[in-house]
């Protein structure tokens, strides 16, 4: 008699410890489907950076799982420094040198780096952001 009682117990705590990682799963694919969903839609404008007033401008970009925080200085109608304040990525840390083509080809909207992807896109949305204030 005893030996069912705790076969039971055992049982339900299996199924509740089931339950709970089946609701963790499902939480967390419902965010990695969003964090997809938010990189997919980030668009770029086309600034005109000749237009920007000289000064320091910090923008940022959180797509969840990817979040980026710069400060661009633009001066004489030029980016003159683009630096990255804070990076949480995924695997992407090989995007924070999309910075440096930022500067060089003095636009946003440069291609990414390879195998960073998703963490290329947001640096380049939180230099955007930046700039637009």
């Amino acid at each position: 008699m005893k030996t069912k009682k705790k076969a039971r117990i055992l049982v339900v705590i299996v199924c509740v410890v089931l339950l709970i990682a089946a609701a963790y799963f499902i939480n967390y694919m419902l965010r990695v489907n969003r964090y997809q969903e938010k990189v997919s839609n980030l668009t770029y404008n086309d600034i005109d950076i000749s237009s920007i007033a000289d000064g320091t401008y910090i923008g940022e970009c959180d797509v969840d799982f990817i979040y980026a925080k710069v400060e661009v200085t633009v001066k004489g109608g030029k980016l003159t420094n683009v630096k990255l304040l804070e990076h949480k990525n995924e695997h992407g840390s090989n995007a924070e040198a999309i910075t440096d083509k930022i500067l060089q080809e003095q636009r946003i909207d440069v291609d990414v780096i390879s195998g960073a992807t998703n963490s290329s896109k947001v640096i380049k949305k939180a230099v955007e952001n930046a700039l637009e204030q």
